[in-house]
């Protein structure tokens, strides 16, 4: 019996729903507009895309959004003095750096300059340590998508080995935290783990954030297991289409790689995890979907607990 397709555009709406009543709620009691500012940095196309839907999308839920575009070559004090400015002005709830940022510049130093009661992504060390502790904060916007999409598939959590496999500070690792606060058992794998596929076919909810298209194939999956992927991956050889994908959907992945020189796909051999799997999030229409609602969701949070009137045990 084939996996079930767990629907990444049908929770993202239930999530942009609930945060268009949130932010409707805090204009008409409060007078307060939640407020995201984008900061995108060169020509990147995709940066632009991206930032485009944020902002877009802010728009669509009743929040306030500006796109702050500057030039490829503007130097790292001069960024630094960007993000400073929007740390100080008070109708700024969210502060977002689009990566990633010209050679020339230091990533980690720019992010740490956000405020973390702004810091939407989620990134910041501050807010690193205080999801480490299990203390409420603002957390990176895809591993708390897919503790949603968990959630609201009726997907146990607590008492289940969950296996993570990737270890970056934007994904990994804080998903492998928000699967320990929610009780699971949770194993980090990595390119050093030994034996992988041993490792992973004893999760029962597996997650993958590598970054290597297919990578996860039918051996490290457990029979029946909720299959979480998180990686986009850009392909455009249609002999490894033909590997990843089942007959039916291989003409339009063909007809994308026509078109626009590739098809999207995750970490995840989908052909075969559909087949192995009991719940699969495909590529697309999975976890991405999730990100920009997850990214609203955090600029709302930011707002009420800036003023102090947020309720964790109702958020």
């Amino acid at each position: 019996m084939p996996a079930n397709i767990l629907s990444g555009k049908m929770i993202a709406d239930e999530i942009k729903s609930e945060v268009a009543a949130e932010a409707a709620s805090l204009r008409d009691q409060h007078g307060i507009v939640p407020c995201l500012v984008a900061v995108r940095v060169g020509e990147d196309p995709a940066s632009s895309v991206y930032v485009s839907s944020k902002v877009k999308t802010a728009g669509e839920l009743g929040l306030r959004s500006e796109q702050i575009h500057v030039d490829a070559d503007i130097t790292e004090t001069e960024l630094a003095d960007i993000v400073s400015g929007l740390n100080t002005r008070d109708d700024v709830d969210g502060i977002l750096v689009q990566l990633p940022l010209p050679k020339h510049i230091n990533e980690r130093r720019v992010l740490e300059l956000v405020d973390p009661a702004k810091d939407v992504d989620g990134f910041h060390p501050v807010n690193a340590g205080r999801l480490m502790q299990g203390h409420d904060t603002l957390v990176p916007c895809t591993p708390a998508g897919v503790i949603e999409i968990l959630k609201r598939s009726n997907i146990e959590i607590a008492g289940k080995n969950a296996v993570v496999v990737g270890r970056s500070n934007i994904v990994g690792k804080p998903m492998a935290m928000l699967l320990l606060h929610e009780n699971a058992t949770v194993t980090i794998c990595h390119s050093r783990t030994r034996d992988l596929p041993a490792v992973t076919r004893q999760a029962d909810i597996l997650v993958a954030a590598i970054g290597r298209a297919g990578f996860v194939r039918a051996e490290h999956i457990g029979a029946g297991a909720t299959v979480i992927d998180v990686g986009i991956n850009n392909v455009s050889d249609k002999d490894l289409a033909r590997e990843l994908f089942s007959a039916d959907d291989l003409e339009k992945r063909f007809a994308a790689i026509d078109k626009r020189g590739f098809t999207l796909v995750g970490d995840v051999n989908q052909r075969e995890a559909m087949e192995r799997a009991g719940a699969f999030t495909p590529v697309p229409g999975g976890v991405g979907l999730l990100t920009v609602a997850m990214l609203m969701k955090n600029t709302v949070k930011a707002a009420k607990m800036r003023r102090g009137f947020f309720n964790a045990a109702a958020n």
